[in-house]
């Protein structure tokens, strides 16, 4: 099957994917169960990283258990509107049993009523800007449903200007850094996870009431290290057709880590990156470490 590069549409002020802002009716209309738990993330922040660290947690650390599905259908992705004969994940997750798990990529504004009002528990991911930035542009070249990311230099500026889909970084990390003093939002940084992954999950197992034991524990950092993952075939998304994700261009799972932006960036971008970080989220207590 061939995938069309998708266009952007405008929903409440955000780009998102044209297939998606089509479908906002029904995506607004989602459901959420009070023992849904939600993962939220920019995307290409951690999202596959901090889903499979869940799920390890919810199986008491047995990968066994994880590595029976592609994570893509055990925690299906809401806004996403694939082409058919591929399902449309909100009917799918309506069959599901509860809990839940499910995945957002989208900024706090634009969540489902729903998830509010079912004090629904949300775990977010936030990563530096710029390398979440250069990990964005790697997917876009990869990715045959996004849009035509252009060069590096092109691409940094739609991202300054938050013209790619799921619109500005900085709004939305803020977004859900002031959401969390009035919802039960457990809100993670990528780096931290990287620097101590054991401390960060065992903030996940409690936030999600998991006791674990140190032998469980040890096998979720174990599991969910990023060369564990890089080769797991129900995590890499190597089931997914090289006409959708073309992994020979770049892998789904590249890199992971800390600092790989020092590869791409020019000074010039980088001090503007640091001017734009510094007056959008001041004020508000939120801090990024670019470097470990």
């Amino acid at each position: 099957m061939s995938v069309k590069r998708s266009q952007i549409a405008d929903v409440q002020g955000v780009p998102l994917m044209k297939d998606t802002a089509d479908k906002w009716h029904d995506i607004w209309d989602f459901q959420a169960r009070p023992d849904d738990l939600l993962i939220c993330t920019y995307p290409k922040a951690g999202t596959t990283w901090i889903q499979e660290i869940v799920e390890m947690v919810q199986h008491g650390g047995d990968p066994e258990k994880c590595d029976q599905t592609p994570i893509e259908k055990r925690m299906p992705f809401i806004e996403l509107i694939l082409p058919k004969p591929f399902p449309l994940n909100l009917e799918v997750v309506k069959s599901m049993p509860s809990p839940r798990s499910l995945k957002f990529h989208l900024p706090v504004q634009l969540m489902p009523p729903s998830v509010w009002e079912q004090n629904c528990k949300i775990i977010y991911v936030a990563r530096n800007a710029k390398d979440n930035v250069v990990s964005y542009f790697h997917f876009h070249r990869m990715n045959k449903g996004l849009p035509e990311p252009g060069n590096w230099d092109q691409f940094v500026e739609n991202f300054l200007a938050a013209k790619t889909a799921y619109g500005s970084w900085f709004d939305h990390v803020r977004g859900w850094w002031e959401a969390k003093d009035k919802h039960p939002i457990l809100y993670l940084f990528y780096e931290d996870m990287k620097e101590d992954p054991a401390r960060e999950i065992r903030k996940v197992a409690q936030f999600m009431g998991v006791e674990l034991s140190e032998a469980a524990l040890n096998r979720i950092v174990k599991h969910t290290t990023f060369e564990s993952m890089k080769v797991n075939p129900k995590v890499n998304h190597s089931s997914v057709p090289s006409s959708v994700l073309d992994q020979t261009i770049s892998p789904f799972m590249r890199k992971g880590t800390v600092g790989d932006w020092k590869e791409h960036f020019t000074v010039a971008q980088s001090e503007r990156l640091d001017e734009a970080c510094a007056q959008k989220l001041k004020g508000s207590s939120l801090t990024f470490r670019t470097e470990l």
